[in-house]
């Protein structure tokens, strides 16, 4: 082979060498974000990290306990209530006056019971543990609010009423189906309305800015 051709395949050798350095060095940059030194300092971090944030309906964390709806219960609805019970409670209770068992007991007069007292129904343990409480808007509130986390271990299936408005009808329903409580005393104030600002106003408001 001619020295000239000695000399091409060098010059090809050395420009090969020279572009994976540079092409090493460009992917270097890229993936850990900055050129590693020579002797390195432990092991760099690559990627980046995300903040999750775990989220619930409505944006907030949930409650450690079944929200406060005592301003709620004054103006909720008994037959929206009644039409809810239909819906998400006949299949395993009567509510009527003289009702049987079901899958679960017959809840007329429930408000004001013994939590766990009805005679003929068998218990589970997580209501038994409450057997020292009356049923009343606080207790009631709680246990439709989640009944599970009420009383762990409850055998019912229902994953309970997460809507307050929902839960103040039914209560209120279920109050008076031979219940009768008086309303408890609102102690946590209703969210004020928010104020709506005319167009117009809303406009001129803009036109400012």
């Amino acid at each position: 082979m001619s020295d000239l051709n000695l000399n091409k395949v060098a010059a090809a050798v050395l420009l090969a060498g020279l572009i994976g350095m540079v092409v090493g060095k460009a992917s270097e940059l890229l993936y850990v974000g900055h050129f590693e030194h020579a002797g390195g300092h432990g092991e760099a971090h690559r990627g980046y990290k995300i903040d999750v944030v775990e989220e619930v309906a409505g944006g907030v964390a949930s409650p450690q306990g079944a929200p406060d709806i005592s301003a709620l219960y004054a103006s909720a609805d008994a037959n929206a209530g009644k039409d809810y019970f239909a819906k998400k409670c006949t299949v395993c209770h009567d509510i009527n006056n003289g009702g049987a068992n079901k899958v679960g007991p017959a809840l007329w007069g429930v408000m004001g019971r013994k939590i766990a007292s009805h005679a003929g129904f068998s218990y589970s343990k997580g209501l038994q543990a409450h057997a020292d409480k009356s049923w009343n808007f606080d207790t009631m509130n709680a246990f439709q609010w989640k009944p599970a986390k009420f009383a762990p271990g409850t055998i019912m299936s229902y994953g309970g009423t997460a809507k307050d408005q929902d839960r103040a009808n039914l209560i209120v329903y279920i109050n008076s189906q031979g219940g009768n409580l008086p309303l408890p005393p609102v102690t946590v104030a209703p969210a004020p309305a928010a104020t709506e600002v005319p167009a117009a106003e809303s406009k001129g408001a803009a036109a400012k800015h």
